[in-house]
C-alpha cells in the first residue's frame, strides 16, 4: 500500500529549513513538466511522507503552485506553515496562530464616500481543525483564531490598512500574504487545508527591529513544531476507513470511486471504464 502524503507548502527559506529539520530520508522530486520541485521525506513514527515545497510570496503564486501540487501529487492534506505579523496585544511574538478562517481583506467596492467591503472567506478544513485542538490543547503560545490574508506587508499600526483591519476584521489574530490564495486552490479542488503561523513581528513600525532580532526564524521553528504534532495526531483516509471496529480489513465493502454500493450489486453511473470489467461478490467464507 503507497505512504499517504501531504503537502507542507512555504512562501521563505527559513520557513522551508524550519520544516525540513523535521524530516528523515528526503529525496527530490520534480514536476515531469514544469519543473516544480518538492523535497519529499517522512515524518518518524507516523504513516506520512511529507512533500515540503517553499513557493515564493504572495497569494497569486501561491493559488496557482497550489492547484499544481494538488493535480501532481494529490495530497491528502495541504499544510501552509510560515511567519506573519500579530495583530492582538495578547499574541506575543514566537506564539503560532492555527488559521480556523481565512480572510481575502482586498475585495470590495470604492465609491464616492466609502469602500464597501466584499471579502472573501474560507473555513479551515474541519477535519484538520480538529486534529490542531487534540494536539495542541493546552499550550498557551496557540491560538486558534482567524488570520487576514492579503498582498501587502503591513508595517504600521496606524495606516488606513491598519484601520481596516480593525474595522471590518476585527477577529483576525495575524496578517499574510499567501493563506487566501492556498485556502482558494485546496477549497476549488475539494481538499483539506490549514494555516499555521508563527507571529515574527506586531504589523507595526517596529516590524524591522523584530526581524533583526531574529524573531523569524523563532516564528517559523514554532510554526513548522505545530504543524508537525498536528500530523501526528491526523489519521489517513485509508487508516480511517480501511479497518472495521473489530480491527479486521474491510476494504471490499467499500465501493469503487465514483459508484454506489447497494446490497448485492454496484451502480456505476457516471464512472468510466477502459477495457472489460468482470465484477463477482466475494462471501467472507471464501476469501
Amino acid at each position: 500500500m503507497t505512504q499517504p502524503i501531504v503537502a507542507v507548502l512555504t512562501a521563505l527559506p527559513l520557513e522551508y529549513t524550519a520544516v525540513r529539520e523535521h524530516l528523515t530520508g528526503a529525496q527530490k522530486q520534480e514536476h515531469p513538466r514544469y519543473g516544480t520541485l518538492a523535497t519529499v521525506g517522512r515524518l518518524s513514527d507516523t504513516p506520512w511522507r511529507v512533500a515540503l515545497l517553499e513557493l515564493g510570496e504572495g497569494n497569486l503564486t501561491a493559488a496557482t503552485l497550489t492547484e499544481r501540487i494538488m493535480s501532481w501529487l494529490e495530497p491528502e492534506a495541504v499544510f501552509f506553515v510560515g511567519v506573519a505579523g500579530g495583530l492582538k496585544p495578547d499574541i506575543g511574538l514566537g506564539d503560532v496562530v492555527v488559521a480556523t478562517k481565512l480572510y481575502g481583506i482586498h475585495g470590495g467596492k470604492e465609491t464616492d464616500k466609502e469602500f464597501l467591503v466584499r471579502p472573501e472567506a474560507w473555513r479551515a478544513s474541519h477535519r484538520l481543525e480538529q486534529a490542531a485542538r487534540e494536539a495542541l490543547r493546552g499550550d498557551p503560545h496557540v491560538h486558534l483564531k482567524p488570520i487576514a490574508a492579503g498582498d501587502v506587508v503591513l508595517a504600521s499600526a496606524r495606516s488606513a490598512l491598519a484601520e481596516h483591519l480593525r474595522t471590518h476584521y476585527g477577529d483576525a489574530a495575524a496578517i499574510e500574504m499567501e493563506g487566501a490564495g492556498i485556502a482558494s486552490a485546496v477549497h476549488l479542488a475539494g481538499g483539506d487545508a490549514l494555516v499555521i503561523r508563527g507571529i515574527s513581528d506586531k504589523a507595526d513600525a517596529r516590524k524591522s527591529r523584530a526581524d533583526a532580532g531574529g524573531s523569524q526564524p523563532r516564528a517559523a521553528a514554532n510554526a513548522a513544531a505545530a504543524a508537525m504534532a498536528v500530523l501526528r495526531e491526523l489519521r489517513p483516509f485509508r487508516a480511517r476507513s480501511g479497518t472495521s471496529d473489530h480491527g479486521s480489513d474491510d476494504s471490499e465493502e467499500r465501493p469503487f470511486r465514483g459508484s454506489t454500493y447497494a446490497g448485492d450489486h454496484l451502480d456505476f453511473r457516471g464512472s468510466t471504464f477502459n477495457g472489460p470489467f468482470v465484477a463477482k461478490r466475494v462471501e467472507r467464507g471464501d476469501r
